[in-house]
């Protein structure tokens, strides 16, 4: 079994290592903990520790987690998976974030389903940093205005940008679609006043965490490095 305890610290600890490297605050960065595939009493004990994020990729797994751990009333859910039509307003019903915005339609079905007594939706622009044909996320030159039309949304607030960039062999070049995530967001910020607030970049994992923390990553996710292998199937 995973020993979660020590996990935890140590990414907690790496994660203020590196913001002070880069000249940032530890609180400047908050950890998601990626806990899909994970039983609900993996996310108890993270829980316990004082992990409040969590992100899940699977509806109906996330669901059933949330059922089981509906006594811990604080808890931040995000959904980070690719999103359905027809799974729209379970998501919005249930989360509290969603990082996978890229096409309108989702951003309508989703401010349509959320619920009147629920705060707006954080939600983030899913970006194809890459142009990978492979990978969900909008091209880097629709991006604003997918952004102008969320922000026009009702039930929605746009927080920022969402990537998952390629692999590269080194850690400079790995470093660069980062880069180039943080540079569209500081042009969106600029591009109108409605968009001046953004305040989010989700990008990296245990992989490119250094880098993705000199870039400006404001949620970096983590699943496995605190978990251990995935216990429960898809």
């Amino acid at each position: 079994m995973p020993n979660i305890i020590d996990n935890l610290s140590l990414i907690y600890q790496k994660i203020e290592h590196l913001a002070k490297k880069a000249g940032r605050h530890q609180g400047d960065v908050t950890l998601l903990a990626v806990s899909k595939g994970q039983p609900s009493s993996a996310i108890r004990q993270a829980y316990a520790l004082g992990q409040r994020h969590f992100g899940e990729n699977y509806l109906q797994e996330a669901l059933d987690k949330q059922q089981q751990l509906a006594d811990l009333t604080d808890i931040c859910w995000h959904f980070i998976g690719p999103i359905q039509s027809n799974k729209a307003r379970k998501v919005a019903e249930h989360f509290d974030w969603v990082h996978c915005i890229d096409r309108a339609s989702i951003a309508k079905r989703l401010s349509a389903c959320r619920p009147e007594k629920n705060s707006s939706l954080n939600v983030c622009l899913q970006v194809n940093i890459d142009s990978e044909e492979s990978k969900s996320g909008v091209p880097v030159n629709q991006a604003e205005a997918l952004a102008q039309a969320i922000i026009e949304l009702p039930n929605l607030k746009l927080r920022g940008l969402m990537a998952i960039p390629q692999s590269r062999p080194t850690a400079s070049e790995q470093q660069k679609p980062l880069a180039a995530l943080a540079k569209l967001l500081s042009n969106l910020q600029s591009s109108s006043p409605q968009l001046s607030t953004l305040d989010t970049l989700s990008m990296g994992m245990s992989a490119d965490l250094e880098a993705a923390i000199i870039e400006g990553a404001t949620i970096i996710r983590i699943g496995t490095a605190i978990f251990g292998p995935r216990q429960t199937p898809k």
